[in-house]
């Protein structure tokens, strides 16, 4: 899994790299089927924004967090993510286990 880190108006320290590696190990293990995430930290003025992009399945999966403290928007954003993913891997395998009944060739109404 390829984790790319980018930062705007931002140096992304190994400090910075170290923790967005271990907080997206939260989102490793709801989901394995992730082959890539794109993560950029952005300063705006006052506000700390961090985003990302995952490449889950075939799909894409955005968040964006600001907050005043960049570490407050990685949490966040972190959290956000998780949320999604959970919610999509609940709905893929709650379609799963439904079973139709075969209709029989009587006709049985």
């Amino acid at each position: 899994m390829l984790i790319d880190i980018t930062g705007h108006h931002v140096e992304v320290t190994s400090a910075l790299r170290a923790y967005v590696t271990e907080k997206m190990q939260k989102i490793m293990r709801h989901s394995d089927q992730v082959i890539s995430i794109h993560v950029i930290l952005k300063v705006e003025k006052l506000q700390q924004l961090a985003e990302a992009t995952l490449n889950v399945g075939g799909r894409q999966v955005f968040a964006t967090v600001t907050a005043t403290d960049m570490y407050a928007s990685i949490d966040g954003l972190v959290d956000k993510l998780d949320r999604q993913i959970r919610r999509r891997k609940d709905r893929t395998t709650n379609h799963e286990h439904i079973r139709h009944e075969p209709v029989s060739p009587e006709g049985g109404h």
